[in-house]
């Protein structure tokens, strides 16, 4: 069945990626966007962000469906969290509630569980409070650590593979999860809706019990064809560089604080009681695969 499907950070890594299965699969989608895009069929660039509520209207205007998608990764300030992931989620629910728009598919993160840990993990749990109280047919879905050829979040983790060592945040576990299998999840989602009806989802590649921080590193050293050293870095070091970082670039800081106390927490494993019903979906890529397919799409791009 071919649906009419309005998403939000259809310009980013993961949206990106849901918005080409989408039109791939013959649906029809609205996207919000903050600038010009080419045009594409059956797709309409909807101008504006969450912030604007005739924007959001003219988005979800006669959709079947909503994935919201659009969050931020960092932020100077709590008040940027709250912003772009709980504000910003309040305003798509209340856009939804005034067009009679009922199903939706929200993109949190696993980091809603421990909202303790940071600001970040604290605007994504507040977000999904929003949605739990919204009154539609929504779905929570809680990425992992999600890696692909478009992503430049790990993109350093492969350079440093590369030249031969990579430098992990200290001992733990934490699931990954390729975008073209988090996005056909969507999808699936969006298209069987009685059955995943007010479910929160973690979501991994399959492999039981996460990765090994060592583990993972490995993987990436032989993706890009490297045997490699792991480091453990421990969390004073982290913490340093973050001050560093901020010292050079003020408010654009990359490495952050509150980034550091998410990266040291130990576990990162998606939740066995909270894995999505193998009869709706199960991930189809491999993650030693996917790894080594990043690994050269980032070669013929010239970033690695």
């Amino acid at each position: 069945m071919h649906m009419k499907i309005a998403m939000t950070g259809a310009t980013g890594f993961v949206g990106a990626e849901t918005l080409e299965q989408a039109l791939a699969a013959g649906h029809h989608a609205n996207a919000l966007t903050r600038r010009a895009q080419p045009p594409r069929a059956h797709l309409k660039w909807v101008p504006g962000s969450l912030e604007s509520a005739a924007a959001l209207d003219a988005l979800i205007r006669d959709a079947d469906l909503v994935i919201h998608i659009a969050g931020v990764v960092n932020a100077p300030d709590r008040d940027g969290f709250e912003a772009g992931n709980a504000r910003g989620t309040m305003a798509v629910v209340d856009a939804m509630r005034k067009r009679g728009v009922r199903r939706l598919i929200h993109v949190s993160s696993l980091a809603a569980r421990e909202p303790q840990l940071s600001d970040y993990g604290w605007s994504k749990e507040l977000a999904e409070r929003h949605v739990k109280a919204s009154g539609l047919d929504w779905t929570i879905v809680r990425p992992p650590a999600i890696y692909g050829p478009q992503d430049r979040e790990m993109l350093e983790l492969f350079r440093m593979a590369k030249r031969g060592l990579v430098m992990l945040p200290p001992g733990g576990r934490l699931s990954v999860i390729h975008v073209a299998d988090l996005a056909r999840l969507l999808l699936d989602l969006g298209a069987d809706r009685d059955a995943s009806l007010a479910q929160v989802y973690e979501v991994d590649d399959g492999v039981a019990d996460g990765w090994d921080h060592k583990d993972f590193g490995t993987a990436i050293g032989h993706a890009v064809g490297r045997q490699v050293r792991t480091l453990a870095a421990p969390s004073w070091l982290l913490s340093f560089a973050a001050r560093v970082d901020r010292m050079v670039r003020g408010r654009n800081a990359r490495l952050t604080q509150d980034r550091v106390d998410y990266f040291c927490h130990p576990d990162w494993v998606a939740a066995t009681g909270r894995h999505v019903p193998r009869q709706l979906w199960m991930p189809h890529i491999a993650t030693p695969e996917g790894l080594r397919a990043t690994a050269d799409a980032y070669r013929a791009k010239g970033w690695l």
